[in-house]
């Protein structure tokens, strides 16, 4: 059982939960996730069955898109409406050509510190563990790329907005920062994410949904198959030496190649342009590695196998 599942994530459930509720259903072990939805936050949760784990590095950096409501007036240690607060409320907020400017200059690459309570590691340790500890720590801050950071709707105390960022960006530091940019301090009170990649709530199913289908035995209907994932990369189709080659890591040269599509006309053109990542498959039309170019030998490498 390898591939994709987009899961509607409810709000109060940790990411972990909902690994574990698949895990349950499917009575299949080898599952993780691509990305960590706080129990706030509602949305898109990417998840990887089997062979597609090992694709981690490649689903963990896409952007992702959520809409959600920041509340302006006071600020909480965790950055989101679980936490305490941690400043007066004021009652007095800017009006909203301020707030839209204040918003525009979050936009493109800044730098970002993560909530005190968050997952994120500092010398091996999770943010949250030394937050509890009381531990008063400067943390290094991260490079994010805000891409939109949008006003849907402006009802003093409450912001709706929609974002699109960069992997690694955490909304809750978005918020805390807009707040003390404003000087009236907020939190985030809701969140949903809505797109991950190219990916879409619209495609996602409950764990109710999921359960219902797998006892039902169509679980094709929403897992997404190995062969249907990275279709940014071309795809190369290998006679049976080329198979065999693959299959064990072996480099694999233009004579194995039968046919090559999307990107790339002919085989003979394989290695004419920059270093590029191709996605192999065998005869039987069964993805069986992800390979690199290797001018200098004339070939593909197989850096990633998945032996099917």
């Amino acid at each position: 059982m390898d591939g994709l599942i987009l899961v509607h994530k409810p709000q109060k459930f940790t990411s972990h939960d909902i690994v574990v509720k698949i895990r349950d259903i499917l009575s299949y072990k080898k599952i993780g996730h691509f990305g960590t939805l706080d129990p706030l936050a509602t949305g898109l949760m990417v998840v990887a069955l089997g062979k597609a784990t090992r694709l981690f590095p490649f689903f963990s950096k896409l952007n992702k898109t959520y809409e959600g409501k920041i509340r302006l007036g006071i600020s909480t240690d965790t950055y989101d409406s679980l936490g305490e607060p941690v400043s007066s409320e004021k009652k007095e907020f800017p009006d909203k050509d301020t707030l839209l400017e204040a918003m525009k200059k979050f936009e493109g690459e800044i730098d970002q510190i993560a909530p005190p309570f968050s997952a994120k590691k500092y010398k091996g340790k999770p943010l949250y563990v030394l937050a509890r500890e009381k531990k008063d720590l400067k943390y290094k801050s991260s490079k994010v790329f805000i891409q939109y950071f949008l006003m849907k709707k402006y009802n003093p105390p409450s912001l709706d907005f929609g974002v699109k960022c960069s992997s690694g960006t955490y909304i809750r530091s978005l918020a805390h920062d807009l707040g003390q940019s404003l000087g009236c301090g907020a939190h985030l009170s809701a969140l949903k994410r809505t797109e991950v990649g190219n990916f879409n709530i619209k495609e996602s199913f409950s764990t109710q949904k999921i359960k219902k289908l797998t006892e039902e035995g169509k679980i094709e209907s929403f897992l997404i198959p190995m062969e249907l994932l990275l279709p940014e990369f071309p795809k190369v189709i290998l006679d049976e030496t080329g198979t065999v080659l693959a299959r064990n890591g072996n480099m694999i040269f233009p004579d194995n190649v039968i046919k090559i599509l999307e990107q790339e006309p002919l085989a003979s053109d394989l290695f004419n342009e920059e270093e590029k990542i191709f996605r192999v498959f065998s005869l039987e039309g069964k993805l069986m590695a992800l390979a690199r170019k290797v001018p200098e030998k004339n070939g593909l490498h197989p850096f990633l196998v998945f032996n099917p």
